[in-house]
């Protein structure tokens, strides 16, 4: 049988399930859990999208390509969302942007949902604006560590950062060589308060990660750190993708 090529929007088979998340401060966000169709996930991935005001959502490519990808590749879990007041084809999560503030708040009904359907091994992922997210508030949450794609550090404070030293969560730091706002000589003068983080740079790479080549090489970098035995990451799939 012929393959499909695993590339751009390809969905490959998962249990796809639409969920709620539901914040302390009364509002409803909408996502999605994707989870392996045939064996239970090794890892989780809680995804939280880049800047709403710049058209950041559940659907931003990366995110898309992870829990189209991921469960079936690498056994994970993925859970993806819309921060606050973002809409998507999904639906709109009620509210209005919290400026990285409020947004507390959504990360926390997403780690309700992973606790309330025991999803194993919970890291963190940030693309952007959600590395903010991650930065300050990730701490207060059961992980075994967090992702930062892209982060910009605009929002995220020394001491917010530093106060992932000694925490025993794993942090990674996946910094484009060309990126539009944080790139890798300032990086790791910002992230050198955490001694022991994982910086990688990504030669060639720039803050959107456009391109099937950098696609694949952020869910490689993903795949390393949650379930490396899956690796290498088959780039053909035996049968057709499913939606």
């Amino acid at each position: 049988m012929t393959g499909i090529e695993i590339r751009g929007g390809v969905e490959l088979p998962a249990l796809r399930e639409d969920v709620e998340l539901h914040t302390s401060d009364g509002l409803t966000l909408v996502g999605e859990l994707a989870v392996p169709l045939d064996r239970d996930p090794v890892a989780t991935i809680v995804a939280l999208h880049p800047l709403p005001t710049a058209g950041g959502f559940m659907d931003s490519h990366i995110i898309r390509k992870m829990a189209g990808r991921l469960p079936a590749l690498a056994g994970l879990a993925v859970l993806r969302f819309n921060f606050r007041g973002v809409s998507s084809p999904r639906g709109t999560s009620g509210g209005s942007f919290g400026e990285g503030l409020d947004e507390r708040h959504d990360l926390a009904a997403a780690m309700d949902l992973v606790a309330t359907r025991k999803l194993p091994r919970p890291w963190l992922l940030g693309w952007s604006f959600g590395t903010e997210v991650v930065l300050k508030y990730g701490l207060e949450h059961p992980i075994v560590g967090a992702i930062l794609l892209s982060p910009p550090l605009h929002r995220a404070t020394d001491a917010e950062i530093g106060a992932w030293a000694g925490s025993g969560k794993r942090l990674v730091a996946v910094i484009p060589e060309l990126d539009d706002y944080l790139r890798p000589t300032e990086a790791r003068q910002r992230f050198a308060v955490v001694p022991d983080i994982d910086l990688v740079v990504v030669d060639g790479g720039k803050h959107l990660w456009v391109g099937e080549s950098q696609t694949r090489r952020v869910l490689t970098e993903v795949v390393q750190r949650l379930n490396p035995a899956a690796l290498p990451l088959l780039t053909s799939w035996p049968m057709a993708p499913r939606g």
